[in-house]
């Protein structure tokens, strides 16, 4: 019968190394503390015989020998300082693999949570769609169930376009986790507002530093945010290029780069280049309504 034996990781080939020379420098050093003990009994035996007026040739030999011992001492401590290096060493690469294991823990962990939001999506899909069908199939025409089937079905839109951009994310951020130039912890991007519920709004993600009105109140938002346009207005921003959605491929790219997070707050009133949708709005509805002039 064939017995394989299992293959080590890379932790456990470190530790069987420092094991192995951290035993090894132990009897390194049992030897030079063996050599060091000679070198002083033979620097006291030298001294001896130098006081006591022995010959000279009991002194070259006395100092033969003590050279001899001195030259091992020496050689033994050379050899302990650069295995200290190598163990050293060893300790670092132990390290470095340790924190590699764990960096790539974190990473399946994120990567993990990125399936099961995949896998749990189509679930919510085929249930929103379902709500949608039971209204848009029935031969009763409500106009609160006919509302509440455009409403559930932009919100699936919506949350399915967010499952793909948060799933991209979480495998980038897995990426950068893996290779140790990304922090564990993730912030989840927060919506620019909560959407008021008299206002219809749509999730997007801006391309030019935005001004609107919502009844007496005047939003502005910067560029590369996240934020909750107003439906009504969102067909003009998408049509100049001020916004767009976000699982455009674009917008995934904007967001590796200026982040997802959501724009909290307004920007001042002076600040540069804020595009007015209302005023744009506007502009687009007097040119329609002067070219059918035009056309009558």
């Amino acid at each position: 019968m064939a017995f394989f034996k299992r293959e080590l990781s890379p932790i456990e080939r470190f530790e069987s190394a420092l094991r192995d020379k951290q035993a090894v420098r132990q009897k390194m050093a049992e030897r030079l503390s063996t050599a060091e003990t000679l070198l002083v009994e033979q620097r006291t035996a030298a001294e001896r015989l130098a006081v006591a007026g022995a010959s000279n040739a009991q002194l070259d030999r006395a100092e033969a020998k003590l050279r001899t011992v001195e030259e091992r001492a020496k050689m033994l401590r050379a050899e302990l300082v650069e295995f200290d290096e190598q163990i050293v060493s060893t300790e670092r690469a132990l390290a470095d693999a340790k924190a590699q294991r764990d960096r790539d823990m974190a990473a399946d962990e994120i990567e993990g949570l990125a399936a099961a939001i995949e896998q749990a999506a189509p679930g919510f899909g085929a249930g929103a769609a379902a709500l949608v069908d039971a209204v848009t199939k029935s031969t009763a025409s409500i106009p609160e169930a006919t509302r509440f089937s455009a409403s559930v079905d932009a919100l699936r839109r919506e949350v399915l376009a967010a499952a793909d951009l948060i799933c991209w994310e979480l495998r980038s951020a897995a990426v950068r986790t893996r290779a140790g130039n990304a922090n564990l912890v993730l912030a989840p991007p927060t919506p620019e507002h909560v959407p008021l519920p008299e206002i219809e709004r749509q999730l997007v993600y801006t391309l030019n530093p935005l001004l609107w009105r919502e009844g007496s109140e005047v939003r502005r938002v910067p560029a590369f945010a996240m934020v909750a346009l107003p439906k009504m207005l969102l067909p003009v921003a998408l049509r100049h290029q001020h916004v767009d959605y976000l699982n455009a491929r674009r917008v995934q790219t904007l967001i590796h780069v200026h982040g997802s997070g959501g724009f909290d707050g307004d920007l001042p009133a002076d600040a540069p280049q804020l595009v007015d949708l209302d005023a744009l709005t506007a502009e687009e509805r007097e040119k329609k309504e002067s070219a059918q002039a035009d056309v009558a």
